[in-house]
């Protein structure tokens, strides 16, 4: 017997699929997707857009509504709470700088730091920096983590193919970066997020990547629970 609400469920199966649509979905759309009636579709929506959870105009497609945004802002501190101690690890482990950066807007924000003992030299990456999302291996991570679009660069290509992106140099001259994104359902985590590393030439890369991965796994498992 399941132990679903059938309701709740396509709610949150209509805020993943809305999500994964930047352009905006119709209702007729949303309701084949679902596999429900239009009327059935039709409900749900005008539900969820009292919540502001989406938003629709008489005329023009469902999308994302504001109110997602305000989910995501109170979903961070229980990310950063349940992170640093995994970066802790993770940095001890590379000897290296250790971050979690999510998407602004356009751009790849570092959220939290951690530094490593001893080790390497250390490159200058601090919470509050931020770079485009199309730079650096945080960026292409975190664009890595998304449904494939048919503009993305062969850099996100690869890392999408690959679970991570390694970077020689964009953001900082001699600095290589690692990171993997933290794949949870959209709706689930609230924001976009992912897990790497930071350091001088010398880094071990293989390492770095195989720690990276794993622990940009384990912290989606912890996030997604």
């Amino acid at each position: 017997m399941s132990t679903t609400l059938q309701t709740l469920d396509r709610g949150l199966r209509a805020l993943e699929l809305v999500a994964e649509h930047a352009e905006g979905m119709t209702i007729a759309e949303l309701a084949e997707r679902l596999d429900v009636h239009r009327a059935i579709a039709y409900r749900i929506v005008t539900t969820l857009e009292q919540h502001g959870l989406i938003t629709r105009t008489s005329d023009g497609p469902v999308r994302l509504g504001a109110g997602i945004s305000l989910l995501a802002s109170r979903f961070e501190p229980q990310l950063r709470a349940v992170a640093q101690p995994l970066l802790q690890a993770l940095a001890k482990a590379t000897r290296a700088t250790a971050f979690v950066s999510v998407a602004q807007g356009e751009e790849c924000v570092v959220i939290l730091v951690a530094e490593p003992d001893e080790g390497l030299l250390r490159v200058g990456y601090r919470v509050g920096s931020r770079h485009p999302l199309s730079l650096g291996a945080a960026g292409i991570a975190i664009l890595a983590g998304r449904p494939a679009r048919d503009d993305d660069s062969d850099e996100v290509r690869q890392a999408r193919a690959d679970g991570y992106s390694l970077t020689r140099g964009q953001l900082q001259r001699g600095a290589v970066g690692v990171a993997s994104p933290v794949i949870t359902p959209p709706l689930r985590a609230g924001v976009e997020a992912c897990v790497g590393v930071v350091a001088m030439d010398d880094l071990d890369t293989e390492r770095a990547i195989h720690e990276v991965k794993a622990h940009a796994q384990r912290l989606a498992e912890l996030i997604g629970r």
